[in-house]
């Protein structure tokens, strides 16, 4: 019995270790050894139907460059949409390339009325139903050959869309999101510290297989390829490892910035992750991410140690946790790993009246794997999510 008791503490303690430093470890050594599949190459391939805009001396021919439709889906977006559409008029590509589409989810505020001031293309006053059936929607009434999206509090840099469209050049690219940094008074709430670290974990991704997910400030997808989801689908999460099913990778463009605002408070956080995790059920297992037939064995690799492992740490933790105690008497290095594992809920716990940069770390980390445990919950007694709610303090 003891036996079987250490193999779970120490499969846990390094499963967790492997999802969270192991893993982009692994990526770091891959990269420097120059190993990776074709996506690693598609930034600087010159193949595809047209030019770059982003080269010192672009192509004039503006007849040459793809149609786009910018999608922004909005739910009582008035304190915002304004500036989102003044924003989108302002990037460095054509007008006259370029489809301004607003999907207004049932706002009951003057979203409707101000984007179509502001000069949106299309407005469309659709019932409520949810972001993605929202998205569906302009989707399907889109001109484009390229979807771009993006949310209503983004603020996109000048030259953000014709940087998230290069890799386009290439067939066999089907989506590419960019960069989205975190601005403002974060109020101990570290998302902007964890996102560096993670967009530097989807660049090494997309040098080797294609990332395993994107986000929802600044993204595009061929109008070809895209999937028309169910309300608790995640272009996020479903676009990149459906894609990759279908021979097309997904990379990241850092180049193509965006902006929004953190969330003030590492509560309102939790609130935000804790509602994004309710669907994960339905997308991993639902959508199919968990079927890895049609993966690549390199885009396997990743998903299964970005996605399934990491989504697993709740289970891992509360494993190492219980084993650690009934190990505790065996010795004194089972007694400084539970001392370890106290003092971080411990830390965690003081981290939200001592702003040591310590203890809001472990705060972060515990609250964040909390989400996750705490989304599948809500899934199971509310099933599964369909309407959307913007985090306080983001607009």
């Amino acid at each position: 019995m003891t036996a079987w008791i250490t193999f779970l503490f120490w499969a846990a303690v390094t499963l967790l270790f492997f999802t969270h430093i192991g893993y982009p470890t692994v990526l770091l050594i891959l990269e420097g050894l120059g190993v990776g599949s074709k996506a690693g190459h598609l930034r600087g391939n010159r193949v595809g139907a047209f030019p770059s805009l982003t080269e010192d001396e672009p192509d004039t021919d503006e007849n040459l460059l793809p149609m786009v439709s910018l999608i922004i889906a909005a739910y009582n977006e008035e304190a915002v949409i304004e500036e989102k559409i003044k924003n989108a008029l302002d990037l460095e590509y054509p007008r006259e390339r370029l489809q301004i589409i607003v999907a207004s989810d049932g706002s009951k505020d003057a979203t409707v009325e101000l984007a179509r001031r502001a000069g949106a293309d299309l407005v469309l006053d659709l019932p409520r139903g949810g972001k993605i059936p929202a998205q569906n929607a302009a989707a399907k009434a889109a001109e484009g050959s390229l979807l771009a999206f993006s949310d209503a509090n983004s603020v996109w840099k000048p030259d953000a869309l014709s940087q998230l469209l290069e890799p386009f050049r290439d067939p066999r690219v089907g989506y590419v999101c960019g960069q989205v940094r975190f601005v403002g008074p974060d109020g101990g709430n570290l998302e902007g510290f964890y996102w560096k670290y993670e967009m530097k974990v989807r660049e090494l991704e997309s040098e080797l297989a294609g990332v395993t997910a994107g986000n929802g400030a600044i993204y595009a997808v061929r109008a070809e390829r895209y999937i028309p989801l169910k309300p608790s689908g995640s272009h996020d999460l479903s676009f990149p490892f459906a894609l990759a099913k279908q021979g097309s990778f997904s990379l990241y463009r850092p180049n193509a910035e965006a902006e929004e605002k953190v969330v003030p408070s590492l509560e309102g956080e939790l609130a935000r992750k804790r509602r994004m995790m309710i669907g994960l059920w339905d997308i991993v297992v639902g959508e199919g991410m968990t079927d890895i037939r049609g993966y690549s064995p390199a885009y396997f690799f990743e998903i299964a140690s970005h996605r399934f492992l990491r989504y697993l740490s709740p289970v891992f933790h509360m494993v190492a946790f219980g084993a650690n105690i009934a190990l505790a008497s065996h010795g004194p290095l089972y007694q400084v790993t539970m001392a370890i594992q106290v003092l971080v809920l411990l830390a965690a716990l003081l981290g939200r009246w001592v702003p040591l940069l310590p203890l809001r770390v472990c705060r972060y980390y515990v609250l964040v794997t909390f989400s996750i445990a705490l989304g599948f919950w809500d899934r199971w007694r509310k099933g599964p999510p369909g309407y959307w709610e913007k985090a306080e303090g983001t607009r």
